[in-house]
């Protein structure tokens, strides 16, 4: 666990920088919707670009589609999107920022940004099966950096991100033994394009060219792992029957 501590702190303390930063400009530059403008389509061509990025590790475009499309389903059905408003909402009121839309809009891209991804996953079975957390120190470094331009624009938001990567990581780490089978390379790489194109959603949503319902297709990710395992327990059932 102490690579995902490592790694949430390194996220807390670059969001609570970043916050800062945001507050200078409001007190120091007259033109701070100018600075936030520019910095946000900075970010967003970005996020865009790290999500393209992702996606294209796919080597099962069917299988992304389907998730999306399933993912998309259950997100909708249970109102994922809505519960993730509701928790902005409480966070702004604990704040009293009034500033509910944009600290969901933060914890959310933050989050996938920092969850999605090779690094997250083989990083924390690293840290579960060997006691190792080169990959985990090497990701906070870049959490941390990625954290302060990110808070600077979106605001405190990306601080709740630290809860989400402590949480999922650390689920990683401790379940690693028993999550490592169904954790295949295939696996991983199927994960991280179908976050890849939610990541891409959310770089569209910050450039204002297109408002994507992203909370509502978050249960996408999880479909991979789930398809992986019934295609071997299908496989070994053949061959039980054969």
């Amino acid at each position: 666990m102490w690579g995902t501590i490592v790694n949430s702190a390194a996220i807390l303390g670059g969001a609570l920088l970043g916050t800062l930063v945001k507050k200078g400009f409001s007190r120091k530059v007259r033109l701070t919707d100018k600075f936030n403008n520019i910095l946000m389509q900075g970010i967003g061509l970005s996020v865009v670009i790290i999500g393209i990025s992702n996606a294209l590790k796919t080597q099962n475009m069917l299988l992304v589609i389907i998730s999306l499309v399933i993912g998309g389903i259950i997100g909708q059905a249970v109102g994922v999107e809505k519960k993730l408003n509701s928790l902005g909402d409480y966070a702004q009121k604990k704040l009293g920022n009034g500033q509910n839309s944009i600290i969901s809009e933060g914890f959310v891209t933050a989050s996938l940004i920092y969850c999605v991804g090779a690094m997250a996953i083989v990083g924390s079975l690293d840290a579960g099966l060997k006691n190792d957390y080169t990959i985990l120190y090497a990701k906070s470094m870049l959490d941390g950096i990625t954290s302060i331009v990110l808070a600077s624009t979106l605001g405190i938001g990306v601080a709740f991100s630290a809860i989400a990567v402590f949480v999922y990581q650390g689920a990683i780490t401790l379940a690693s033994g028993v999550l490592s089978p169904f954790l295949s390379d295939a696996v991983v790489s199927e994960m991280t394009a179908v976050g890849g194109i939610l990541i891409l959603g959310i770089g569209l949503s910050m450039l204002e060219i297109k408002k994507f319902n992203i909370g509502n297709l978050l249960p996408a990710i999880l479909i991979p792992p789930i398809y992986f395992s019934l295609v071997g327990m299908t496989g070994q059932l053949m061959q039980i029957l054969s």
